[in-house]
Formats: C-alpha cells, sequence, structure tokens
C-alpha cells in the first residue's frame, strides 16, 4: 500500500499527466509542471518508490485482439475465514481471462471482470474454471453490452 505522503502542485501535475500520457518524454513533464528535467526525474522516482506509481501499462483495445466478450461476474463463497478468501483470491489471480478481481461487503464476495473472445469461450471458463472451483457457491453474470467510461487511476486535484 502507498505511504501517505504530503504532495504538492507539481508533484500532482506530475500524476495528472502520467496518468493521462503514460509515454510523456521526461523533458515534457517537466516542462508541464514547471520545473527543469532533473528535479522532475527525481520527483517521478520517489513517487514511484513510494508506491503512488505503481506501474505503467499501455491501453490495450480488447476487440483488436479478439476479446469481443466482457462479463461481470459476482461469486459466493461458501466459507468467508480469511484463508479461503485469500485461497480464491490467489486462484483467480492465475486466470487470465479474469482482469479485475475485487472483494465486496454484502450479498456477494467478490466482483470478477472476465474477457473472453466470444460467448462460448465464456461458456467454457465458467463451466470449468470459476463455478467448480474449490470454495465457490453460486455465480451470477452480467454480460456488458458496451462501456462508455473507462478511466484508469484516480482524479487528481491540482490543489
Amino acid at each position: 500500500m502507498a505511504e501517505k505522503i504530503k504532495l504538492d502542485s507539481v508533484d500532482r501535475q506530475i500524476l495528472h499527466d502520467l496518468q493521462d500520457h503514460g509515454r510523456m518524454t521526461n523533458v515534457d513533464l517537466a516542462k508541464n509542471a514547471g520545473i527543469s528535467a532533473p528535479p522532475c526525474l527525481r520527483r517521478v522516482r520517489a513517487l514511484e518508490d513510494a508506491g503512488i506509481i505503481k506501474g505503467y501499462h499501455a491501453d490495450i483495445d480488447s476487440d483488436a485482439l479478439g476479446y469481443s466478450v466482457q462479463v461481470f461476474a459476482f461469486v459466493g463463497l461458501t466459507s468467508q475465514a480469511e484463508t479461503d478468501l485469500q485461497d480464491f483470491e490467489t486462484l483467480v489471480s492465475t486466470w487470465p481471462q479474469v482482469r479485475e478481481c475485487h472483494m465486496l461487503m454484502g450479498e456477494t464476495d467478490f466482483l470478477l471482470k472476465i474477457v473472453a473472445h466470444d460467448w462460448d469461450d465464456f461458456q467454457k471458463f465458467l463451466t470449468s474454471h470459476l463455478t467448480p472451483a474449490k470454495n465457490v457457491s453460486h455465480v451470477k453474470t452480467a454480460l456488458s453490452i458496451r462501456s462508455a467510461k473507462q478511466l484508469v487511476g484516480v482524479p487528481i486535484s491540482q490543489t
């Protein structure tokens, strides 16, 4: 978990720019933040070391790689003992089709975001991996028809 550190307006600008444009050069990043390149690079490294910047990635178009189906699965477990919850999370981490896993409070224990090539591919994953998994009591699914908004990260205020 990222430690709580005080961020000034320069740090917030750096975070904003990197979150929106991850391939921005250090020179352009520094220019936008109003500082020179060497201190900008030091700040970026400090933000990485503090765990605020957790990594960098490319935003891949799932359809372009043949993943045209996106399903949200609401998973209930038979046991909510901490070891059973951790075992389920460990198992889920081995399934590349599961792109997100969130433990929830309420009726459902976990929410999974799953991608598949087509409906048959998803059904195969559901029946061969998810529903027979140890400790899974029930699964309810919702097929995503379209996505109107997909933002990474968090809102970064400039104050």
